[in-house]
């Protein structure tokens, strides 16, 4: 198992409508392939801004499964208007505490 993070910024005034938008997305992103869990937390320190954590079964089944599907393009244009800027994605593998 591989987590997927990003921290999102969201455009001020938008996290009304990202939240919404972000409930009917997660269904897009449940239907893939290797797809386990997806948390989408607020952050308590920085207005607007979210930390989204998305574990897959690998690395494979997000880069080069759901980033390739007709899901992700429903994913983006519901979901990519609202960042400023543009997240960056980090992978990361198994806890070292497990």
């Amino acid at each position: 198992m591989i987590i997927e993070q990003a921290l999102l910024q969201v455009k001020p005034g938008q996290s009304e409508y990202f939240s919404k938008a972000m409930i009917e997305a997660r269904q897009l992103i449940a239907l893939q392939p290797g797809f386990l869990s997806i948390e989408v937390h607020p952050s308590i320190d920085v207005p607007d801004q979210y930390l989204l954590l998305v574990s897959w079964a690998n690395v494979e089944s997000h880069r080069d499964g759901f980033r390739h599907s007709p899901e992700y393009k429903k994913w983006s244009v519901l979901l990519h208007e609202f960042y400023d800027p543009m997240p960056t994605i980090s992978y990361f593998g198994p806890s070292i505490l497990s």
